[in-house]
C-alpha cells in the first residue's frame, strides 16, 4: 500500500472531494456522520421503493457501518462504543443508496463487492476501512449525538447521527476510480500461493 499522506475532511463531502482520493490516502472526517447496518438498510431501501421520504438525508454525509452502543443520562444521549461493522452485509444494497442518496464515503470493515465498486466509480464515492476492535477509540472521537431514527430496530440498527471531530485513521481501500486494495491483496496472495504450490510439485 502506499502512503500518500493525511488528508482532512469535513461534512458535507462533495463528489471533487472523493474524486482526488485514491487507494491508500489516510483521512480524518470532522462533521456529521450517520449510522447503519443491516435493517436500517432494508428499510431505506423500502422507502426508496414506496417512494417515501427518509426522515434523514445523507447528501454528501458519510454513512457509517456501525451498531453503536449509546446510553441515556438526564435525557441526553452519550455514545459509549461506536465501532464498525462488517460492510459486506450491505452489499446488497449499498449500490441502490449510493446512486439515489447522495452517498459520498461508506465507512466500515472488511470493503464491499463488485456492484458497490462500480456504483462508486459512476457516482462518485469511496470507501474508507475503519480498524476493527477499536469501539471505544471511535466513540472518543464523537463530540455529540445530533439525534436517533428507527429506534424501534434496536440500539445498534437505528439510524444515528454523531457529530465527529478527526474521526480517523480512515484508510481509502475503494476508490472512485475502481482500484480496490482488497481485490489487490486477494490476487496477490493467489500469485504468491501459486508460487508456493508450483515449488513443492514433484
Amino acid at each position: 500500500m502506499v502512503y500518500l499522506g493525511r488528508i482532512n475532511l469535513r461534512t458535507p463531502i462533495l463528489e471533487e472531494d472523493v474524486r482526488g482520493l485514491k487507494v491508500g490516502d489516510v483521512i480524518y472526517v470532522t462533521g456529521t456522520l450517520l449510522t447503519a447496518r443491516d435493517a436500517a438498510h432494508k428499510r431505506m431501501m423500502q422507502y426508496l421503493q414506496e417512494g417515501r421520504k427518509l426522515p434523514f438525508t445523507f447528501d454528501g454525509l458519510p454513512l457509517y457501518h456501525c451498531g453503536p452502543l449509546v446510553k441515556k443520562t438526564d435525557g441526553d444521549w452519550t455514545a459509549l462504543a461506536a465501532g464498525p461493522t462488517t460492510s459486506m452485509r450491505m452489499e446488497p444494497f449499498e449500490e441502490v443508496l449510493i446512486r439515489k442518496l447522495g452517498v459520498r464515503l461508506v465507512i466500515g470493515k472488511g470493503g464491499m463487492g463488485e456492484k458497490t465498486a462500480k456504483a462508486m466509480k459512476e457516482s462518485g464515492a469511496v470507501y474508507g476501512a475503519f480498524t476493527g476492535g477499536a469501539a471505544v477509540l471511535a466513540a472518543k472521537h464523537i463530540k455529540k449525538v445530533n439525534g436517533v431514527q428507527w429506534l424501534d430496530l434496536g440500539m445498534p440498527e437505528a439510524v444515528w447521527s454523531f457529530e465527529f471531530d478527526n474521526f480517523g485513521p480512515l484508510i481509502i481501500c475503494m476508490d472512485s476510480n475502481a482500484h480496490n486494495l482488497y481485490a489487490k491483496v486477494r490476487t496477490d496472495a493467489e500469485n504468491i500461493k501459486a508460487k508456493v504450490v508450483d515449488n513443492f510439485k514433484p
